[in-house]
């Protein structure tokens, strides 16, 4: 099959070939879609995308409007199922382990063998894509000479989705519950032949609850380090693009992997969520398969592009806006540093008096402690830790929050006051708990009282020295922290103040701690630290970029409509609040394989009154693949609780084959029960 682009710079007519099988060196094999050009041309650089979503069917759309448009600008693009997952042989037991890495570089050293390519490798992707992009260049691959990571993280511990500043993300079990959906679906039988049901079932049987291992791993230790490429930022040699979105979670590594790496590394962050940038919402949406060709064509081909000159960082400063659970485009504009950290980027320190922000000298009042300790409710507004742009999932008006917060507030600003960077709050404090936590939020407060948060940060105190060696508090005894906060680029108009709120927990983005805490906090030896960008007029000279453009969507029929919920409900009879997260994907016929796809996720987090052993987060996930007489159907449930000593998961996975006679047929179920201690989380 070929495909014509309507992009007056395509090159190319593209061919594509559905399946290729690539050896590995123990005798498996991995599936991979491949986009060339058409007709007699090459040999030309290979560009891989490895992950584990399915490249048959659910990412087969994101597949078909990148691939073709990189191929037709004279590439070859492989989209590699990971072993054990699409139609790849084996079984995937884990993330980023051993197994995936060695095996990428067999597909990398498989393509750069064949007659259509000249030896030189890249690699993209995006969350999974962009982990192991990063992972695969510290292992320096001969073929691979340049990479693209968006949405990802060099740290596993630190900036990923199961915790952060060592306390446990809600996002651990949305992801397991995810990795358990996707593990236990089936090959196509299209591709595979008879051997489906049996690669299924092995499947099933072996990959396992990865919820298990992630909470067996609460610290920094030797689970987390051997993938974590900042153990050693000089492994990478090659060219690095990192790519995020303010609205994700995983954007705190740009900054980091600008500072560190030693070879050229540019970074990219607009207002997106977890989404590449030219189908980025919100939006702005960029041409970014443009920037992708300019980046392949200078280091894959060699051609002066003009990407060595470049900025380091390029980044969109966000304008105020009112609060709001979703938007379709932040205002604002683009903003560039030619190295990070930026000389030019100042902190500003706000010290903490009894109730507001002051710059310089400490506020009268100011050496009075405030005591606090928080409901669970806040969070229950908090929006997810990253957002996958099915809204309505950024967080909600403030003022829902901080009555549970103690609240610090500027002055009205004077002048326009652009943040950016990472903000960080040093706060001398004590807690009555040998178990605590802090959560910080930074917020635009405009005259209306309107509060937009702009950023946050959580820190287990535990974890206050180190994540590696956490150590409990002793109750009643003063500590000296630093929070960090997450980056941020965003503008305040003159008028609008500054609002700095901290709170005890911050349920369900982040689990409580074990029994309900009073912390005490020293204002007057606390200090706000603010990245403050000074108004640069050279901002206005950069070269914008190119409106989107893709290669065409697949054609596909919708079956059942789609629907994005948040519900919160507080029963007042019970006393129990829940969050009701819907992310029901629908049901659709791809018409290229006829195969029709249903996809739903439903996730609730509740707690009752102010005990933190009544938290509970429970999934349900299902999924059905079907064509002609080949339908099956996976539905999960996964159920966390606690108590103060342990976490407790009960999870729950059947699978069945589909008969109009028979009905469900189920070929497999399985349940977990698991208690796991607490590690001063």
């Amino acid at each position: 099959m070929t495909t014509t682009l309507t992009d007056t710079e395509v090159r190319h007519e593209v061919q594509v070939e559905e399946n290729v099988f690539i050896p590995l060196r123990d005798g498996h094999r991995v599936a991979a879609r491949i986009w060339r050009p058409a007709g007699e041309v090459g040999p030309l650089p290979a560009v891989l995308e490895y992950i584990p979503y399915r490249k048959r069917d659910l990412t087969r759309g994101r597949d078909a409007v990148n691939h073709p448009y990189i191929a037709a600008h004279g590439y070859v693009c492989a989209r590699v199922d990971l072993r054990g997952s699409g139609d790849s042989d084996g079984v995937l037991v884990d993330e980023y382990r051993e197994q995936e890495l060695s095996d990428a570089e067999d597909v990398i050293a498989w393509l750069a063998a064949q007659d259509w390519c000249d030896g030189a490798v890249g690699m993209m992707g995006i969350s999974w894509g962009g982990f192991n992009s990063l992972q695969v260049a510290a292992r320096r691959p001969p073929a691979l000479k340049a990479i693209v990571s968006a949405s990802a993280t060099e740290d596993l511990y630190v900036d990923n989705m199961h915790y952060m500043g060592g306390c446990l993300l809600g996002d651990n079990l949305s992801e397991a519950t995810v990795m358990l959906a996707f593990n236990s679906l089936p090959p196509d039988p299209a591709i595979v032949g008879d051997r489906w049901r049996e690669m299924w079932l092995e499947r099933l049987q072996g990959s396992g609850l990865w919820l298990d291992t992630w909470l067996s791993h609460q610290r920094r230790d030797e689970y987390w380090r051997p993938a974590s490429v900042s153990e050693d930022y000089s492994a990478i040699q090659c060219p690095v693009m990192a790519v995020g979105g303010w609205a994700d979670g995983y954007t705190n590594a740009i900054f980091r992997l600008l500072e560190h790496v030693e070879v050229p590394c540019h970074g990219l962050i607009g207002p997106w969520g977890h989404k590449y940038p030219h189908l980025g919402v919100p939006g702005p949406a960029i041409g970014f398969l443009q920037e992708l060709v300019r980046w392949w064509d200078h280091w894959l081909k060699g051609e002066d592009t003009g990407i060595d000159e470049d900025p380091a960082l390029r980044a969109w400063m966000q304008d105020s806006v009112p609060p709001r659970a979703a938007y379709e485009e932040r205002p604002g504009r683009w903003v560039a540093e030619e190295q990070w950290p930026s000389p030019r980027i100042t902190e500003r320190e706000f010290r903490l008096t009894r109730a507001s922000l002051a710059e310089g000298a400490q506020g009268e009042g100011g050496s009075a402690p405030l005591s606090l300790r928080s409901p669970l409710s806040v969070g229950m507004f908090a929006g997810k830790w990253a957002s996958y742009a099915a809204v309505p999932d950024l967080p909600y008006d403030q003022r829902e929050e901080d009555g549970g917060a103690l609240v610090w507030e500027s002055e009205p600003l004077t002048g326009t006051t652009e943040v950016f960077g990472l903000p960080s709050l040093d706060v001398a404090l004590s807690a009555d708990q040998p178990v605590a936590q802090v959560a910080v939020r930074l917020s635009d407060v405009a005259p209306t009282g309107e509060a937009t948060r702009i950023t946050y940060g959580v820190l287990n105190l535990t974890h206050r020295s180190s994540s590696s060696d956490p150590e409990p508090l002793v109750p009643g005894q003063r500590y000296d922290v630093r929070v960090p906060l997450n980056g941020v680029a965003h503008s305040l108009p003159a008028g609008h103040r500054l609002r700095l709120s901290v709170s005890t927990s911050y349920w369900p983005l982040v689990w409580p701690a074990p029994r309900p805490t009073t912390l005490t906090i020293l204002p007057a030896d606390s200090v706000l630290r603010v990245p403050v960008r000074p108004p640069c007029p050279e901002d206005g000279d950069l070269a914008p970029f190119h409106e989107p453009v893709t290669a065409p969507e697949i054609e596909t029929t919708t079956l059942a409509p789609s629907e994005h919920d948040w519900r919160v409900t507080r029963d007042l009879a019970t006393d129990v609040s829940t969050l009701e997260i819907v992310n029901d994907q629908g049901a659709f016929r791809i018409e290229e394989t006829g195969t029709v796809v249903r996809r739903s996720t439903t996730e609730w987090y509740s707690f009752r009154w102010d005990d933190p052993t009544s938290v509970r987060g429970e999934t349900r996930t299902v999924r059905r693949l079907e064509r002609d007489d080949w339908r099956t159907e996976v539905v999960t449930t996964t159920v966390l609780t606690c108590t103060e000593d342990e976490f407790i998961i009960r999870a729950d996975l059947d699978a069945y084959e589909l008969d109009d006679v028979r009905g469900h047929r189920r070929v497999h179920s399985e349940s977990w029960d698991r208690a796991i201690p607490r590690d001063l989380v």
